[in-house]
């Protein structure tokens, strides 16, 4: 096992294939302070790849420092216990936030949602509400997580978030081959997948926006071949180039090829490891 090679990268994120901000924090602060930190192919753990977490400074040439930070978590309390740090140290950084309120049967192990939401209202006073992003990823249908279900839940937490939080990024489950198989587990606990949606998107996604709408929100859709337009949901992304340069005023463009056909997100490295977060949510695609 060698090192291949050291990244400079001008966003960084942290993390789609694993939740460091919630398990893994006081390893990303000590490789914060050390300026860098070591990355494994997720394909092929034997190149190892290091990464710079020095912030972009005036007079750094562009590929030596970090320009943007992007987090992604379903629980942002260390975020928020560390953000005066980050701050100080000269980091542009925002933090998406996945909170669902799923029943414990399909989140055996997440932190309760008054805590989460609570901590993304404290947040977005130290760092701003275009900052703080919910996610709700994915959209789950089964006969326990229905359409009337997502229709109370998605508004409940819309109007919890209202002015703490300008931007809701939605999906659709999308099957994969290890969170199939769980789910064949779970039917033995009458856990039973909706399949049969196209009449309950429609209404579902339409009653999404107006909830959205009504807490001050714009709504947007990720990775989706889908066009959710007429639902009043458009395309976006979430590692987002518009958003960067509304911020902060830096410039990117282009997609990052090592996504999903229909990600619009721009380029960037992520610092994660796939199989090693907590959560063990019953649908995820990340654990094994």
């Amino acid at each position: 096992m060698g090192l291949v090679g050291v990244e400079c990268c001008m966003i960084v994120s942290v993390s789609r294939r694993c939740d460091i901000p919630r398990f893994q924090f006081p390893w990303f602060m000590e490789r914060i302070r050390a300026g860098s930190c070591k990355v494994a192919n997720p394909f092929n753990r034997n190149q190892i790849k290091q990464v710079s977490l020095i912030p972009q400074k005036e007079g750094m040439k562009s590929e030596e420092g970090v320009s943007v930070l992007v987090f992604w978590t379903r629980d942002p309390r260390k975020i928020l216990e560390n953000v005066d740090e980050l701050i100080e140290r000269g980091f542009n950084f925002y933090v998406m936030v996945t909170v669902t309120g799923y029943p414990v049967l399909l989140e055996p192990s997440m932190t309760r949602t008054s805590k989460v939401l609570n901590a993304m209202k404290k947040l977005a006073e130290k760092i701003g509400p275009d900052r703080v992003i919910w996610r709700y990823d994915p959209v789950f249908l089964t006969n326990v997580t229905n359409e009337d279900f997502h229709l109370a839940n998605f508004n409940t937490i819309a109007q919890s978030l209202a002015g703490s939080v300008k931007r809701v990024i939605i999906s659709i489950y999308d099957e994969y081959k290890s969170p199939k198989k769980r789910l064949e587990v779970m039917e033995k606990f009458d856990l039973l997948l909706l399949l049969d949606t196209a009449d309950i998107l429609p209404r579902l996604l339409t009653n999404f926006a107006k909830s959205a709408e009504a807490a001050g929100m714009n709504i947007q859709s990720c990775a989706r071949k889908e066009d959710f337009s007429p639902y009043g949901i458009k395309p976006g992304a979430c590692i987002d180039a518009e958003l960067i340069h509304k911020l902060w005023g830096l410039e990117f463009s282009g997609k990052d090829k090592n996504q999903r056909p229909n990600c619009l997100c721009c380029k960037s490295v992520d610092i994660g490891a796939y199989g090693i977060c907590g959560a063990n949510c019953i649908y995820c695609y990340a654990w094994h």
